[in-house]
């Protein structure tokens, strides 16, 4: 299905989602319009029998009716209203929560294409202008029902009145249809270009740090001023498109009320109607503008939300990267790991071993690492575990088998214990910790393991963040763990502390180290060496470096 076929199936969905707050809400705002629409017709009755004299019982009598009309206007609005907001922010909730999911998804491929602050861009803006159509839908059919009402009223005062309305409505809602198009037009694009700006500065601000090392400051503030200009200009498109339909809607609302205002001023004139009706006759015309109003606002919603609902498509029928069985892995898990085919490797990882893998190509690495994370398929290739291929297993069910610690893995905000524990299971999170030597980056803050970490643990170094990662890595106690240079921020000392303690807390269990440090590959039980994918050596770290010369070369270096 195309994506603007899904953005229709979203909008049906999300509105049919919550039918019955819509339905009661829309009876409810349509009586308190009916309820207004009254009020200028029982005025002018008012005025007719105060005008007309005789009994003063008729008199009161419609002031209380009056009175009661104003109640009752005013009780249906604030229980529509309620039910109506209240149905805009479960929808908004339900979007957000959709495409989260769809995002976090085991499977993958959503965030292919979308910069992070893109799709938080998605999740919250363009959620939002599609949950606004519950506010726009029941304060259109009640602006509806305001028309027939006032329509109504005015065919009893005169005729003509009645059909001016009645039949130059239409048109007037058809003209305001045509009008809105060119905003849902440029809509889209204008949330595709904020949205893009949104994740360049959210980039731009993850690698802050990266680039003034490297003093690329420059070049980052030109990328985001292209990207923020280009921002600007679709906004500045989408909102002249507003501001011209704004304008043409107030303009054909004011003509077509002047011309109301116009019939009925001669009427009274000629005495076809009374001096109460005449009032009741301008009362509705002015009335009647507000209504017109909310056309005009639920037509510029509903392009809105046909543009936000596209976007949203984009996200959800996002192919998955990597497409797995129902299967789950054999309990308990030993680890065994057999690769083959996988751009040329053919690999054997037994259970419990602790594994180093060394290459001069980085994209062979960040392939391998991929495929054993399920972030993307294995193409003509084949990876076991335990003598299941993984393809046959969940992805979710295998993640927690293989335990994939990415070199940029990230922190959240929060406790410098509540990042080591958000997953630990089965293992001492201290003994983890005392591994990644994370105790001596919790002993230099002023509330030890309880201190507060920003946001990606902004607040911290380059190093302490890595071992805060990696104690994390090592507190889920994984039956399988891949570590992607785990100490590349580190000094010597430290890195070989961690290679030491790494040998013993991960004891038993199977772990791939992806790195070319000298330390961490000594502690390995066996190295392998690749180069175009495929092994070209394999043994200890010591045999290695006295019989390959590329690998002490790229080792050593």
């Amino acid at each position: 299905m195309t994506e603007p076929t899904i953005g229709r199936s979203i909008l049906r969905d999300s509105v049919a989602a919550d039918r019955r707050d819509l339905a009661a809400a829309s009876v409810l705002l349509m009586l308190h319009q009916a309820g207004e629409a009254l009020v200028p017709v029982l005025v002018g009755v008012v005025i007719d029998k105060a005008v007309r004299g005789g009994a003063g019982t008729a008199l009161l009598t419609w002031l209380a009716v009056l009175g009661l009309d104003f109640l009752m206007l005013s009780v249906c609005y604030r229980f529509g209203a309620r039910r109506t907001w209240l149905a805009e922010a479960r929808a908004d909730q339900r979007l957000r929560l959709r495409i989260t999911g769809r995002v976090l998804d085991p499977r993958g491929g959503a965030e292919l294409g979308h910069l992070p602050g893109a799709l938080v861009n998605i999740a919250v803006g363009d959620a939002k202008r599609v949950a606004n159509l519950h506010l726009a839908l029941p304060f259109g059919l009640a602006a509806l029902a305001a028309l027939i009402v006032a329509g109504i009223a005015l065919l009893r005062i005169s005729l003509p009145l009645g059909l001016l309305i009645l039949l130059g409505t239409p048109p007037l809602l058809y003209l305001l249809r045509l009008l809105g198009k060119p905003l849902q037009r440029r809509s889209g694009p204008e949330q595709e270009r904020a949205a893009q700006a949104a994740g360049v500065a959210a980039d731009l601000v993850n690698g802050v740090r990266v680039l003034k090392g490297i003093g690329a400051e420059a070049a980052a503030v030109q990328r985001y001023t292209l990207t923020s200009q280009d921002a600007l200009t679709a906004t500045l498109r989408a909102g002249r498109a507003q501001g011209w339909y704004q304008g043409a809607m107030l303009a054909a609302n004011g003509l077509f009320l002047a011309l109301i205002a116009l019939v009925g001023g001669r009427l009274a004139a000629e005495g076809s109607i009374s001096v109460g009706e005449l009032v009741s006759a301008v009362g509705l015309a002015q009335f009647l503008l507000a209504p017109m109003n909310i056309f005009g606002r639920v037509v510029s919603s509903l392009a809105q939300a046909r543009a936000s609902a596209e976007r949203i498509a984009s996200v959800l029928i996002a192919p998955h990267a990597a497409d797995g069985g129902a299967g789950r892995p054999s309990e308990p898990v030993s680890g065994a790991l057999r690769i083959r085919g996988l751009d040329g490797l053919d690999l054997d990882v037994p259970a419990g071993q602790l594994l180093g893998i060394v290459s001069p190509d980085p994209a062979v690495i960040t392939t391998l690492l991929r495929c054993l994370n399920r972030e993307s398929d294995l193409g003509s290739g084949s990876i076991e575990l335990d003598g299941r291929a993984i393809t046959e297993l969940d992805p979710a069910a295998l993640r927690g088998a293989i335990l994939v610690a990415a070199h940029d893995a990230e922190l959240f905000a929060g406790t410098l214990w509540e990042n080591v524990t958000s997953a630990a299971h089965g293992r001492d999170p201290g003994a983890a910790m005392a591994a990644a030597q994370a105790d001596e980056v919790a002993g230099t803050l002023a509330d030890g393991v309880h201190s507060l970490i920003s946001e990606q643990g902004r607040s911290l170094s380059g190093g302490q963040r890595q071992r805060v990662a990696l104690a994390r890595a090592l507190a889920v106690d994984a039956p399988v763990l891949v570590l992607h240079d785990p100490t590349t921020a580190l000094d010597t000392v430290t890195e070989a502390r961690i290679a030491g303690a790494l040998r013993e807390v991960r004891a038993g269990r199977t772990t791939l180290v992806a790195t070319t440090s000298p330390a961490l590959l000594a502690a390995c039980d066996r190295v392998v060496a690749l180069d175009g994918g495929s092994v070209t050596a394999d043994g200890s770290h010591a045999e290695l470096l006295n019989s390959h010369d590329d690998y002490r070369t790229l080792v050593l270096a």
